[in-house]
């Protein structure tokens, strides 16, 4: 199984209050970090550098050796060595403690953002970055930028194409109750389970929480979850949630959810017996692969948007994927800046992930194509209060990247909780706004 950054950073709150260590949770960059040039001429660069990774599946079937094999062309005295964590939160911030965490590492999710210049060498400033890449805000600290993020994913709905053109939906649905009517036509047409909730497996419904900045196209929606009540009415978190009940309520989804499988569902949607699931740009490949292996076409795995508009436009947002850092301690700095560059800029690991490129000059890979036919906006998120809201998200132990919420939501709509939407919805309201009068502006 791979898992994308959004889906460890849900892991990782879950788990961040038993794994702080004191090593890796101060509130500011206490020691001044180095800074990891781009080398100038590439037969210079020397040594052999550790690169850290949660790719536990692209490590044993020897595809990071051929991606280093590659990079070796043009750094031929750069010797590359690849560490695959399968529980890597866990198990790096416990390495952070000491200077040994390998020379290029994927920045775990739990360290703040203000201590990455303890941590990690920095790429250059932010001004210089953002002419070429994207995401770039999301690792800037001070005007400096800590981490590249080789892929960018978008959250959208991996379906089976086949399946809704047999139920006679030919258009993307554009507003919630549409969704809501394109999933009854489902279940009445077809044999397929309409929405797969993949309950069991948790970290699947975290990513109902990327529905925000999608439903109104708001580039400032972290912002108005720093600020705002995310479960105001309107607000893209209600609407996000209010769906994922109404789909539950209406018994569109598998029979039992608690015995939902993760695995299972990857082939069983691309056989057809599962339509829909919410997830990202990251999991089309995953399904794909799977429909391959079933005999079956991949071509039939689409991905929609989410069903709302603005101004007549779909939106959905672009965030990234882990970011790449130069461990700060590292003897061989160029030659980790080498590895982040060549595999940011040269290495077809974008391509082979039908993932969106971080190069802002870079075409949309050809899963999205129908996203640029159709006109979707990308927007980028401003992630300048992202600290805060995961403070918040703590403090508030409402846990927007943790999987119980929307558990209960869905426990909830299926009648195994008691309560109504609405009381739901308020009490993390009231939870959310309270923790913002105790933390202050």
């Amino acid at each position: 199984m791979h898992m994308n950054r959004r889906t460890v950073l849900s892991l990782a709150v879950v788990v961040s209050a038993a794994l702080l260590l004191p090593g890796c949770t101060g509130t500011g960059g206490s020691s001044k970090g180095a800074d990891a040039k781009a080398p100038d001429d590439p037969s210079k660069v020397t040594g052999t550098i550790k690169v850290l990774t949660v790719r536990t599946d692209l490590v044993q079937d020897g595809t990071m050796k051929k991606y280093a094999a590659e990079f070796n062309k043009t750094y031929p005295k750069v010797k590359v060595e690849f560490e695959a964590l399968t529980n890597y939160e866990a198990e790096v911030k416990i390495r952070m403690n000491t200077e040994n965490y390998g020379d290029v590492l994927l920045i775990p999710a739990v360290i703040k953002k203000a201590d990455y210049p303890r941590f990690f060498a920095s790429l250059g400033t932010a001004a210089e970055r953002g002419k070429k890449y994207r995401f770039t805000d999301y690792t800037t600290v001070d005007g400096k930028v800590y981490g590249q993020s080789p892929i960018g994913v978008a959250p959208g709905f991996v379906y089976n194409k086949r399946i809704w053109k047999e139920a006679g939906v030919t258009e993307w649905p554009t507003t919630p109750a549409e969704f809501i009517q394109d999933l009854k036509a489902i279940k009445a047409k077809t044999d397929a389970i309409p929405y797969y909730t993949n309950f069991a497996a948790g970290w699947t419904l975290t990513s109902w929480t990327y529905v925000d900045g999608a439903v109104h196209c708001d580039p400032q929606a972290t912002t108005e979850l720093a600020d705002g009540d995310p479960w105001a009415k309107g607000a893209d978190l209600r609407v996000g949630d209010t769906l994922l009940h109404d789909i539950v309520k209406a018994g569109l989804v598998e029979k039992d959810p608690t015995t939902s499988n993760w695995e299972e569902s990857k082939p069983r949607t691309a056989k057809g017996e599962i339509a829909t699931q919410w997830l990202g740009t990251w999991a089309i490949v995953q399904f794909r692969d799977a429909a391959e292996k079933a005999g079956v076409n991949p071509d039939d795995i689409g991905f929609m948007p989410f069903p709302s508009q603005t101004d007549g436009k779909f939106c959905a947002t672009v965030a990234p994927d882990y970011n790449q850092a130069v461990n700060v301690h590292s003897k061989h700095k160029e030659a980790a800046r080498a590895w982040i560059d060549w595999f940011t800029d040269k290495s077809t690991y974008g391509r082979d992930n039908l993932a969106i490129s971080p190069l802002k000059n870079a075409s949309m890979p050809e899963v999205l194509k129908p996203y640029e036919e159709r006109g979707v906006k990308l927007i980028e998120v401003d992630d300048s209060k992202g600290a805060r809201v995961k403070q918040l998200d703590s403090d508030s132990e409402v846990g927007i990247y943790a999987p119980e919420y929307r558990q209960n939501l869905v426990d909830l709509a299926r009648g195994a909780r008691k309560g109504s939407l609405d009381s739901f919805l308020g009490d993390l309201s009231k939870r959310w706004t309270d923790a913002q009068k105790n933390l202050g502006s």
